[in-house]
């Protein structure tokens, strides 16, 4: 194991590695007792020969237990100043015109999804079946209204699921009807909403909005109206929600 000597003191120290950090730091790894004082490093092999002397290694620059690194400039070690801590970014605050316009494509996409769902619709043998009312459907539904008015008597159709069949002239004009009411009603409504948003002074005002919502008087157009009075006399109650007299 190899031994060093510090200055022209008799004492050998027992080190386990001694390797230059950089141009003008030492580092030497001692095995147990470490020199209290620096200064010339003579260092010694195995065998106790005499190998080299290292000049000028007075000032500790940096120790870790029986670590030792030493320079040669009289630096010293200066620990890395940490990072200031990363300031997260404030998050970002839609404008009322970006909430809007998210919301309408909200409820816009909530309406355009009932619609295509369809309806049930109750034939006049009693059987209730369902029609899905994209606007491919909606487009063959109302194809099939130039028919009845050229005085067709069976119009070939289908159910979802179904096969196609022919219909009556009284059905087909009953699924018709009812795809022609669901469609009005739904982008009625969903017009209703989109003032009721454009109104909105606040983004909490906007967030209170959302399809199925009972829409303020203020914002129901006419013919909304009619709509809801339509719809209160079938469930049997008044607009204000009240049961109807029968």
């Amino acid at each position: 194991m190899e031994k060093i000597r510090i200055g022209k003191e008799e004492r050998r120290y027992e080190i386990s590695c001694i390797r230059p950090e950089s141009a003008n730091v030492l580092e030497i790894v001692f095995s147990s007792a470490i020199p209290a004082i620096w200064g010339d490093i003579t260092i010694y092999t195995d065998d106790g020969t005499e190998a080299t002397t290292l000049h000028g290694y007075e000032t500790v620059w940096k120790q870790e237990g029986n670590r030792v690194w030493l320079s040669n400039d009289g630096s010293v070690y200066t620990p890395p100043v940490p990072p200031e801590p990363a300031v997260p970014p404030e998050p970002y605050v839609p404008t009322l015109e970006e909430v809007h316009a998210s919301k309408k494509a909200e409820v816009s996409a909530a309406c355009e999804q009932i619609i295509y769902a369809g309806i049930n619709v109750t034939l006049s043998d009693g059987t209730t079946e369902h029609y899905s009312l994209t606007e491919h459907d909606q487009l063959n539904l109302f194809g099939k209204l130039s028919q009845i008015t050229a005085g067709a008597t069976q119009l070939e159709y289908h159910a979802d699921g179904q096969p196609c069949r022919y219909y009556s002239a009284a059905d087909m004009q009953a699924i018709i009807q009812a795809a022609m009411w669901h469609v009005s009603y739904h982008t009625t409504y969903c017009n209703a909403l989109n003032m009721w948003i454009a109104g909105s002074q606040t983004a909490d005002e906007v967030a209170q909005i959302f399809y199925g919502a009972d829409v303020p008087e203020e914002y129901q157009s006419e013919v909304l109206k009619t709509y809801l009075t339509q719809i209160a006399g079938q469930m049997g109650v008044s607009t204000d929600g009240a049961q109807a007299e029968q």
